[in-house]
């Protein structure tokens, strides 16, 4: 323990002075603090890289099923109504859906 004169007369030293295996003890407990939080930092972004591929793959089956869907539509065009709105007509409006396709 330390003594020191503080001008009102000699008082306890407050702050402990630490040995060089406690610094050392403190430093190594820093860097686990430092890098638990760098793997949890990465554990989010993978998460999120996660989370968007999911949303990236259903956009990616609702396009294709919507896809399919304009096709049906254009094809029944072309073979049901080409006698009452003539051939040109007709393939008008089944390019037109044709081309709602993503």
């Amino acid at each position: 323990m330390h003594w020191l004169n503080c001008g009102f007369g000699w008082m306890k030293e407050i702050a402990m002075i630490d040995n060089p295996e406690d610094e050392a003890f403190n430093d190594i407990e820093r860097m686990s603090s430092v890098r638990q939080e760098i793997v949890r930092s990465l554990n989010r972004k993978r998460q999120i890289q996660r989370i968007e591929q999911d949303f990236a793959d259903i956009d990616n089956a609702n396009n294709r099923k919507r896809n399919f869907a304009l096709e049906e539509v254009a094809v029944e065009l072309e073979t049901k109504f080409t006698m009452p709105f003539g051939r040109d007509t007709v393939q008008s409006f089944a390019s037109f859906v044709r081309g709602m396709k993503r």
